[in-house]
Parts: structure tokens; C-alpha cells; sequence
């Protein structure tokens, strides 16, 4: 599949990569909870995709303007909802610095079902007669399989399954993004095979009625056949990181929170926290 355009992603960061919960999860004393490596430490999970001319978030969890905070973030074009669980949805007021720093309402796409949770969650942002200080938001409607670009780049909205609920992941040229999926439609399936990059879910090692285990994520991973498969939204449960590391399939590897991509000739480099680069496995 052509997957060239005129414009492409830059670079990426993981702003949170944890579940709903996130980690450490309160009032828990296992080993993963109690680590003292920072990758072991996951907020709510999120992704920062950058271009030439912009800036998206997709998902605003209630970590959003730590998440923010930490990437130093000072511009803001768009976000981009993934589903209304609160886990992705709860820190949307926190885009109104934004507004104040941008002086332009902010693009808010999202299903339909997901601008209801918004526009319940967040009333005061949409009433009519709204005071000032709250969030100047613009409400942009997503549908399965239907394109639509920010900066020139090509967003496809990916049909998801998340329990009963149907959400989206989201293909942006040669990277592809699903999170809280247990099934992907076939249509999903083909859309994204031999993507250069998957991020996907893979919750714990156990089964899970909402969420791919780490078996199903790596069965997934396998189908797709992408070159770097980084798997996200991951519970304490899972392990530690290092170690858990240790016996991934070659090609694929957990994200962590800070961690950062940057789109070369040749394909995409793991930032270091150095700024020097490496290669990340093929």
C-alpha cells in the first residue's frame, strides 16, 4: 500500500503509556509499583505526533497537563479522541492555555458518540451563554474509514473493538495506533499491514475481556508484520519492564512514558534521553 504524502510525522512521544489506573497503581506493593525505574512509572496512555507545521495529542486523560508539563509542550493544533473512557477524555479543560497562548479555538475530532461524552462531561464549554476561562473548543466529527488531514498529513480512522464498545485507532502514513482494543475487524487488519510501525495494547499477561493480553498483542503483531511493534496501555500486572523486555520477539519492544521517535530516510530512531540516536530493531 502507497502510504506517501506530501506531508509526514516527524516525530512522536509517548506522553503516558499505563492503563486507567495507571502505575504506580494506589496503595500497591508490588515489585512494579514499588520500582524505582522511571519505566516502570506509566501515566495515562497518550501520544504526542508532531510534523513540520504541527502539533496533535491523541486521547487527554487525566494526566494531560502533567503529560503537557513534562514534554514542554507551548503549542497545541489539534487533538484527537480515540473513545469517551475517562482514562482519554478527562483532561480536555486543560487545553485552555492553549487557547490563551494560540488565540484560536481548539479542534476536537472525535465520533460522534465521544463529542456526546464531551459535550455531557464538559457542559460548560458548549453552553451558549458561556462565561469566559473556559475551553474554546471546535468539535470535528471522525468516522470509520473516512480520512481526514491535519497539516497536510493523512489521519484514517481505524474501526476497534474495545469489549462491546466500538472505539478508533488511528493509521498516520506508516505508523499506526490502536489502544483499549481486544479484536481487530479484518477491514482494520488489512489496512495496516506491513505498517512500518505498530503501537498496540497488551495490558498483562492474563487474559482480559476488553483489553489484548500479551499473547493476543504479539499474535496481533505477528499478522501485521510491521518492522517496530511497541506495545502501550500496560498494567502493573504485566511486570517489570526489563524484564519483561528480555523476552520480546525481535521487533517488538514496550513503550514507556518519555520515550521518543524521530522519522529518518531510512525509517524511525529511539531518541535517547541524550539526543543521541540508535536505531530501533528490525
Amino acid at each position: 500500500m502507497d502510504r506517501t504524502r506530501d506531508k509526514r510525522l516527524e516525530r512522536v512521544r509517548f506522553l503516558g503509556t499505563g492503563t486507567s489506573q495507571g502505575v504506580p497503581v494506589i496503595g500497591c506493593d508490588c515489585e512494579v509499583c514499588q520500582s524505582p525505574s522511571p519505566k516502570n512509572a506509566r501515566l495515562r496512555s497518550s501520544l504526542l505526533v508532531s510534523s513540520s507545521g504541527a502539533n496533535v495529542v491523541i486521547d487527554t486523560g487525566p494526566d494531560f497537563r502533567q503529560q503537557m508539563l513534562e514534554a514542554r509542550v507551548k503549542r497545541l493544533d489539534a487533538v484527537v479522541y480515540t473513545h469517551e473512557h475517562k482514562d482519554h477524555l478527562a483532561g480536555m479543560d486543560d487545553i485552555r492555555p492553549f487557547n490563551y497562548l494560540q488565540q484560536r479555538t481548539m479542534p476536537l475530532h472525535a465520533s460522534e458518540r465521544v463529542q456526546q461524552a464531551l459535550k455531557r462531561d464538559f457542559h460548560y464549554a458548549f453552553d451558549p451563554n458561556k462565561h469566559g476561562g473556559v475551553p474554546q473548543v471546535e468539535l470535528v466529527e471522525v468516522r470509520d474509514g473516512d480520512p481526514f488531514e491535519i497539516d497536510g498529513v493523512r489521519w484514517t480512522p481505524l474501526a476497534v473493538m474495545h469489549g462491546q464498545l466500538a472505539i478508533h485507532g488511528y493509521l498516520m502514513d506508516d505508523l499506526a495506533y490502536i489502544t483499549d482494543a481486544n479484536h481487530l475487524p479484518e477491514a482494520t487488519l488489512e489496512a495496516i499491514k506491513g505498517v512500518d510501525t505498530l503501537v498496540l495494547n497488551a495490558l498483562r499477561p492474563a487474559a482480559h475481556y476488553s483489553h489484548f493480553s500479551l499473547p493476543e498483542a504479539l499474535e496481533v503483531a505477528k499478522q501485521v508484520g510491521a518492522r517496530q511493534t511497541w506495545f502501550t496501555h500496560i498494567s502493573h500486572l504485566m511486570g517489570l519492564h526489563m524484564e519483561v523486555n528480555a523476552e520480546l520477539p525481535a521487533g517488538v519492544t514496550l513503550a514507556y512514558d518519555g520515550l521518543e521517535l524521530e522519522r529518518r530516510n531510512d525509517g524511525w530512531y529511539e531518541l535517547a534521553p541524550t539526543l543521541a540516536t540508535r536505531k530501533v530493531r528490525s
